[in-house]
């Protein structure tokens, strides 16, 4: 039978599905109250909330690496997605211990909780999304279709995540918060470890993701040395009082190194390198994207919280309620651009990746358009309505449906498959930069005083940011700029993906 034609999905995807699923609802519940809960329970100011959220979530996807890497030589991705659910799901309890406690007790284990989040990540992150590519045969036109399914599997857990866990944290108590979350990680495990025989099958009834050598001493030791290695980054500027930002330096640094490894690979062809250039050059706009687009669990929770009018009916809904609408609107919109990729694209009329992806950048500049509309002139007492921040992050989701699913599948389809999961992790590195990057803006966001003047005023490579709009101004720029050089760019990287599209 010609692949190209083939219609229906194979089961093994509704079990990335749902695995991916409740993963989500963890690290998604999680990241809903985690700025709250650093600046309301643990008393951090805005800046070190953000630099702190940021670090997280960038470490967060640079520990693929080492998962896709592992996973590739050794592990395979299976057992990689077993150790990672492990991992996270005891990180989860840890930061239930932590919100249990106070004091510097309370930091000390926020910290290890996130070590243990952060390499939990590393493992599951890559492979399972490079398990969604192996479910079908090379040239399969259902895989950009199948990763827009499974990214609307991602986003029903995020969807329910902030309710859940919001409403336990902000209504009751943040530590049940922390413990739902912990818990939606354990029920995506066990359905992984119960199904995984049974449906992670090729298209030849072949298991895919199985371990390709032995998993010895050293890479045991490799795990625990960067269990130790991230735990010390996350405690280095309280352990040594130094305003030295270590982990912008390993994220960034990351950024350089990695391409320069894969790209001199001396068993790389020619077509096989100029298609990795491909990947790493639409990395490098992916980090504008994400680092504006990542600011809803940063600077647009503070904003929710502070000035955003919640009340409906006389009942005040918690900021962390507003992450949901992201994942609400990419349910109810995925399936219709799932729809309209393959109606283009049977008219020979599908926009190329990267001309998506450019479109995903105008979008999301649009959004802070609107948001700076509404916050011109507000006053330090003054608040907008939510169905400015509600709009804002329809438009960011519009935007998010052009760039992300469509950039996993492409490098799923451009990798060669011996770096695959590799490639895989070498994507999550432009993400780490990206909420790396995302914390560093959020903290640049300005106290507002009468008439929109800033109690504290920030500045962004010289622009002086003394109000809301100015701050939201800066992603205005920022987006709108990347989206039109990569547009001016997208004919000539068509060329180097050598039909690949």
């Amino acid at each position: 039978m010609d692949t190209a034609v083939q219609t229906g999905h194979p089961k093994g995807l509704y079990l990335l599905f749902m695995t991916e699923m409740w993963e989500r609802f963890s690290y998604y519940g999680m990241r809903a109250i985690f700025v709250l809960y650093m600046t309301k329970m643990l008393l951090m100011d805005d800046a070190e909330a953000s630099q702190i959220y940021g670090s997280y979530t960038g470490l967060v996807y640079l520990t693929p690496l080492l998962g896709g890497y592992l996973a590739d030589r050794f592990l395979g991705n299976r057992r990689s997605i077993e150790i990672g659910g492990v991992l996270m799901a005891l990180g989860q309890f840890v930061m239930f211990f932590s919100a249990s406690t106070s004091g510097s007790s309370a930091i000390t284990l926020m910290w290890i909780g996130l070590t243990m989040l952060i390499i939990g990540n590393g493992f599951f992150k890559p492979n399972i999304s490079t398990m969604v590519g192996q479910l079908y045969p090379k040239g399969d036109r259902r895989v950009d279709s199948a990763f827009t399914i499974f990214y609307m599997g991602i986003n029903l857990g995020a969807f329910f995540a902030p309710l859940i866990c919001g409403t336990l944290a902000e209504k009751v108590d943040y530590k049940w918060g922390f413990l739902a979350a912990g818990i939606g990680m354990v029920i995506g495990l066990i359905t992984f470890i119960l199904q995984k025989n049974k449906l992670l099958i090729d298209d030849e009834k072949k298991p895919i993701g199985m371990p390709t050598n032995k998993f010895g001493i050293a890479q045991i030791g490799l795990v625990l040395g960067s269990i130790g290695v991230i735990f010390f980054l996350m405690n280095f500027k309280t352990m040594f009082q130094s305003d030295l930002d270590i982990i912008g330096y390993l994220i960034y640094g990351a950024m350089i190194v990695m391409p320069l490894i894969v790209l001199t690979d001396k068993s790389l062809t020619k077509q096989e390198r100029e298609r990795i250039m491909v990947i790493f050059i639409l990395a490098f706009f992916v980090i504008f994207f994400w680092g504006a687009f990542e600011q809803a669990g940063a600077s647009l929770t503070i904003f929710a919280d502070r000035q955003t009018d919640r009340n409906l009916f006389g009942w005040e809904m918690p900021a962390s309620y507003f992450q949901s609408v992201n994942p609400l609107a990419i349910i109810l919109l995925a399936p219709l651009f799932s729809s309209l990729w393959l109606r283009l694209g049977n008219r020979g009329m599908e926009p190329s990746s990267p001309k998506k992806m450019a479109l995903g950048l105008a979008l999301v500049s649009l959004g802070y358009v609107v948001i700076a509309f509404a916050v011109y002139g507000l006053g330090l007492m003054d608040k907008v309505s939510m169905f400015w921040l509600i709009a804002l992050y329809v438009i960011h989701t519009m935007g998010e449906l052009c760039l992300s699913p469509i950039g996993l599948s492409m490098v799923s389809k451009l990798s060669p498959m011996r770096f695959s999961s590799l490639l895989m992790g070498t994507w999550f590195l432009a993400n780490a930069a990206a909420n790396k990057f995302a914390g560093t803006l959020s903290a640049l966001i300005p106290g507002s005083g009468e008439e929109g003047q800033g109690a504290k005023v920030t500045y962004f490579l010289g622009f002086e940011i003394a109000n809301l709009f100015d701050f939201f101004l800066v992603f205005i720029v920022m987006c709108g700029a990347a989206a039109l050089i990569l547009f001016a760019m997208s004919r000539w990287l068509e060329k180097k993906m050598h039909g690949v599209n």
